[in-house]
């Protein structure tokens, strides 16, 4: 295994890690999954800017292993594993497709919690779809549901990804 390989396995563990932990540190959590946290998703996020899409989807991915088994799931069928915790999480690994500078790093921020809001969507329309009220369209609902703590918790990622930018410019990726 390269050096270069070892250095991203053992910080896609550290930032999983960390992005557990901070998962715990619920702001505020809502009735049927979903939570405001203390930046639970920056660490994954971080993760991909540093070494690019396709190892921040794995990072990703795993974290979602991790929310699912750690995390008190909420899964009434398999699918909803894999729209809810594997595709939500893993698609926060797009946060490493942009340019690297500041404006392209807060587009993959977004184009990562954005991929992890559509999976929740996706997955609250069509296999959540009872807890809807009767008078309400499932997606419409969904959207609402999920957008109600994906909100908050994109612009709390914005904040603290731009507050990190500058020392994340700084740490060469050969210099662990």
């Amino acid at each position: 295994m390269k050096k270069s390989s070892t250095r991203m396995l053992v910080e896609a563990g550290a930032m999983i890690a960390m992005a557990q932990i901070l998962s715990y540190l619920k702001i505020y959590e809502l009735p049927n999954g979903g939570s405001i946290t203390a930046g639970s998703m920056v660490p994954i996020l971080i993760f991909a800017i540093r070494w690019g899409m396709k190892p921040g989807l794995l990072a990703g991915t795993a974290y979602g292993i991790f929310q699912f088994l750690l995390g008190g799931s909420y899964a009434i069928h398999p699918v909803s594993i894999i729209l809810d915790y594997l595709a939500a999480f893993g698609l926060l690994g797009l946060a490493g497709i942009s340019p690297k500078n500041l404006l392209g790093t807060m587009f993959g921020v977004f184009l990562g919690v954005f991929g992890r809001f559509a999976a929740s969507v996706i997955s609250g329309a069509t296999i959540w779809a009872a807890y809807a009220p009767e008078t309400m369209n499932p997606w419409v609902y969904s959207i609402l549901y999920n957008g109600s703590y994906m909100l908050p918790e994109l612009v709390i990622s914005i904040i603290l990804v731009s507050l990190l930018y500058r020392s994340l410019k700084k740490i060469p990726l050969s210099s662990f």
